[in-house]
């Protein structure tokens, strides 16, 4: 299933958290992204009946199988991305700021491509 560029943001986030705090709930996701309720509340919804996030009784969010996939994918690219660029002299924030708009539309044959590069540093 195809996920848009705000869902993986979201994703991407909820793992982040997930790896701070006990447990992410959505008020810490809307803090987090800067977010209002109402959008949280909507993109909760639509990744919940995507299949990539559970929420139990107590609001407490978790990444289902198919959402820790995207957002290990999604994160990882993060990661790299930014890494090549402050490896190429740009500041941390930027660096961060640009992969965070890169990550998203990069297709991933040449992502493949990058990584190998990357990795033979």
């Amino acid at each position: 299933m195809h996920i848009q560029e705000s869902g993986e943001m979201y994703l991407e986030t909820i793992l982040i958290l997930s790896k701070k705090l006990e447990h992410v709930r959505a008020v810490d996701i809307g803090e987090y992204m800067g977010y209002s309720k109402p959008s949280v509340s909507r993109a909760v919804g639509l990744l919940r009946n995507g299949g990539f996030i559970s929420v139990d009784d107590n609001g407490h969010i978790t990444l289902t199988e198919s959402g820790k996939n995207h957002a290990d994918k999604i994160f990882e690219r993060h990661s790299i991305l930014t890494s090549i660029l402050t490896s190429i002299g740009v500041s941390e924030e930027t660096a961060s700021e640009d992969a965070c708009k890169i990550e998203h539309v990069l297709s991933d044959e040449t992502f493949e491509a990058i990584k190998r590069i990357q990795t033979k540093k």
